[in-house]
């Protein structure tokens, strides 16, 4: 079994094949015959799995076998502590009150590499940032998340999914998982 951990650089899809304007992973030189387990959208960057076997694509994509991913978002304005407490009991999105999660306020990570493009900026407005842990994954739903508690996303980066840490990984690069168990799939 084949299991690949790659930082999804902004603007690549989850797919082999580019759409639109849209780079995709086939340029990334990956071994033949693996897929995506997951997706990013376009806009957003950080880790994706990527794995030659079904079973283990099927249980990541199951509701059922939830399994944690965490994500940074920098977002627009001084998130507060008021939201981060609404973000972690749940909130509304598209009628649907998403499950309880882990958020905190944390500083602008060190080492970051620079988005391109950089994200908008406006001088009069402050951007900060919110490290969220999710055991589920609706379409957009961190960004869905942030705005819905009123601090809208600019920026966001899966850094980790469940025990697997991008760390250094650099986007566009990728690596073979040699251990791979995921919590309970």
């Amino acid at each position: 079994m084949k299991v690949i951990l790659f930082n999804k650089p902004y603007g690549v899809l989850s797919q082999f094949s580019p759409e639109g304007n849209h780079r995709a992973l086939n340029e990334f030189h990956f071994p033949k015959g693996v897929y995506a387990a997951g997706r990013l959208d376009h806009d957003s960057e950080g880790a994706l799995l990527l794995t030659d076997n079904g079973k283990l694509i099927k249980n990541l994509l199951d509701p059922a076998k939830a399994h944690p991913r965490t994500y940074l978002a920098q977002v627009e304005g001084q998130i507060t502590p008021e939201a981060v407490q609404k973000l972690m009991a749940g909130v509304i999105i598209r009628g649907y009150r998403t499950k309880k999660c882990q958020a905190e306020i944390v500083p602008e990570p060190k080492n970051l590499w620079p988005r391109n493009p950089p994200i908008r900026y406006r001088a009069n407005i402050p951007t900060s940032w919110v490290k969220l842990t999710l055991i589920e994954g609706k379409n957009r739903q961190v960004r869905h998340m942030t705005a819905a508690v009123g601090f809208p996303t600019l920026r966001l980066i899966r850094i980790q999914i469940d025990q697997l840490k991008l760390e250094n990984l650099q986007p566009g690069e990728w690596k073979f998982i040699q251990e791979f168990s995921l919590g309970n799939l």
